[in-house]
């Protein structure tokens, strides 16, 4: 499993005083860019300089409990299942203050090249896989 910590900002809020419901997406995509940070080069590299991106194919959020300004989100992430070119992960995510869980998101990837007009899938880096394999949910 993998931990990342992130802050709830003031423009992550809406009218209700919470986290705009859209907004979880957003905090699953910092969570994988932090999980992939360890790769040669980080995120970064991998898109700009490899051309290799993981859109989004499906999500499902089952929301808990809000987050509001102020609150720390702690993710723990964990791969559910890896495919040829599909990674399926689960982000578990908590109010630091109360470990309270807000919200659960099953999250599913692909790796593809997006440096072509319509991304085109691809295997799983070596490298990515064995970064991502000691993360698999037990």
């Amino acid at each position: 499993m993998f931990r990342y910590r992130r802050p709830v900002r003031f423009a992550d809020i809406d009218a209700a005083r919470i986290v705009f419901f859209a907004r979880y997406l957003e905090y699953c995509h910092d969570a994988l860019e932090a999980l992939f940070a360890d790769l040669d080069g980080g995120y970064v590299r991998l898109i700009m300089e490899r051309g290799i991106g993981i859109p989004t194919v499906n999500a499902a959020i089952t929301y808990k409990a809000p987050l509001h300004y102020g609150d720390i989100a702690v993710f723990d992430v964990e791969v559910l299942k890896l495919g040829r070119s599909s990674i399926t992960v689960r982000h578990t995510i908590r109010r630091e203050r109360d470990d309270l869980v807000a919200a659960v998101v099953e999250h599913v990837v692909v790796t593809a090249r997006i440096d072509a007009d319509v991304p085109i899938t691809i295997p799983i880096p070596d490298d990515m896989r064995a970064l991502l394999e000691p993360h698999m949910a037990v």
